[in-house]
C-alpha cells in the first residue's frame, strides 16, 4: 500500500459527512470549547475537505483518521489516512 500522499504533521479524527465527488470527502470534527467569561463549554463543529486514495473505499457516516499532506488543491490540504470504524467492506 504505497500511496503519494504522505501524511506530514497534524493527525485527526472525524466522521465523513458528504462524499459528493469521487476523490474529495468533507470528514466534520466537534471540538468542546470551554469559554470563559461564562464558564461553560460549547461545542465547536469544524469541517474540513479531505482527499480519498484509490486504496481506502469509505461511506458516508465512517470515523476516519486524517493527516495533514502538501496542497492538493484549493480547500484539500488533508488526506485520509485509515477507516477507524465503519462497514468493512
Amino acid at each position: 500500500m504505497e500511496t503519494k500522499y504522505i501524511p506530514r504533521g497534524t493527525f485527526l479524527i472525524g466522521k465523513v459527512i458528504r462524499m459528493k465527488s469521487s476523490k474529495t470527502a468533507v470528514v466534520e470534527r466537534e471540538i468542546v470549547h470551554f469559554v470563559a467569561k461564562y464558564e461553560r463549554y460549547r461545542k465547536v463543529r469544524s469541517r474540513i475537505a479531505v482527499h480519498v486514495p484509490d486504496d481506502i473505499k469509505v461511506n458516508v457516516d465512517d470515523i476516519v483518521k486524517i493527516g495533514e499532506t502538501r496542497k492538493i488543491s484549493k480547500t484539500k490540504n488533508f488526506v485520509i489516512v485509515s477507516k477507524v470504524k465503519g462497514d468493512s467492506e
